[in-house]
């Protein structure tokens, strides 16, 4: 009976209301949006095109760039489109496997994000710190190896969420305060005991993402303890421009995450509508600026882009 019921509960529709408190700000707030999200399609898209067509860029770190190109659409793609379906049309009903699709993608998208950062930050590691066997350690069959393990990672840590939040009985209100579904935001609405989902759900991915923080900070230390025994300055420069734009994705991806997780668990001072606006600039900002900051910072991708753009 009590399985009856369980699934009984879990066939209705969930609505997405949108940002609490912004209601009548939702078609202005659409523009900026709508527009950062083209930069973030266009952007990335250009990123993976070069990456695809340029055989200069056919290297490890543009490989892994690549990885997170892709991993940036999915993330954005998944929240964005339906967020600005709320901004001009109001309310939107999402089907509950529609939601469970939507939250596993977006923490997906967001631990293989953080896995990708570690496995560029050893990319760059072994490029300065052991350039004469660059080639030798990363071959392409090491590559794969490394791209199928953090995407095999990133599946086994969040595909649980899902199975924690379908055993749910939702029984109460089926609105969510939110322009998109995330874990603990739906498990919220449930009509049970969610203490599983809660710490299932802030301690497992935190873990993850804060062991690849402390391996990502041990690497690009080594990497500038190499830099600064460079004899040439040119090498050191060099060294430090290659590594700049990886730091600056690095603390784009990192603070606004952690901000955004620690502000749902533990920020009951923060105000909702704080709270969701940032979620909201989270899945969107990264996308867009990450193909920005590496075609400034990194020479191929500039010099190829300019020249994709502006052919004469």
């Amino acid at each position: 009976m009590v399985m009856h019921n369980v699934s009984s509960y879990n066939t209705g529709p969930f609505t997405l209301s949108g940002i609490p408190g912004l209601e009548q700000y939702h078609v202005w707030i659409s523009i900026p949006f709508c527009f950062i999200y083209l930069v973030a399609i266009l952007g990335n898209s250009i990123l993976l095109y070069l990456i695809a067509v340029e055989h200069s860029l056919h290297s490890p770190m543009f490989f892994f760039l690549s990885m997170l190109a892709m991993t940036d659409l999915i993330l954005s793609t998944t929240c964005v489109p339906k967020t600005l379906s709320i901004f001009w049309f109001g309310p939107q009903e999402i089907s509950f496997p529609g939601c469970l699709t939507q939250l596993f993608f977006l923490h997906y998208s967001f631990v293989l994000d953080s896995a990708i950062l570690l496995a560029m930050a050893f990319d760059r590691y072994v490029a300065i710190c052991s350039p004469l066997r660059y080639t030798t350690i990363l071959t392409p069959k090491t590559i794969v190896k490394i791209a199928v393990g953090i995407s095999f990672r990133s599946f086994c840590v969040f595909v649980p969420c899902v199975f924690l939040v379908n055993r749910l009985p939702f029984c109460r209100t089926h609105i969510i305060a939110h322009t998109y579904c995330e874990h603990i935001g739906v498990a919220r609405l449930a009509c049970a005991d969610i203490s599983i989902n809660i710490w299932y759900g802030f301690c497992v991915p935190i873990m993850t993402v804060i062991i690849d923080v402390i391996l990502i900070a041990i690497s690009y230390t080594l990497i500038l303890c190499a830099v600064f025994r460079l004899p040439s300055r040119d090498a050191r420069q060099k060294a430090l421009s290659t590594c700049g734009s990886h730091v600056c994705v690095i603390l784009m991806f990192y603070i606004p995450a952690f901000f955004s997780i620690l502000a749902h668990r533990f920020g009951r001072n923060v105000p909702r509508t704080f709270h969701i606006m940032f979620a909201n600039l989270y899945v969107i900002i990264p996308p867009a600026l990450n193909p920005i900051v590496y075609g400034v910072k990194t020479k191929q991708i500039r010099d190829k882009a300019i020249l994709l753009l502006f052919p004469k």
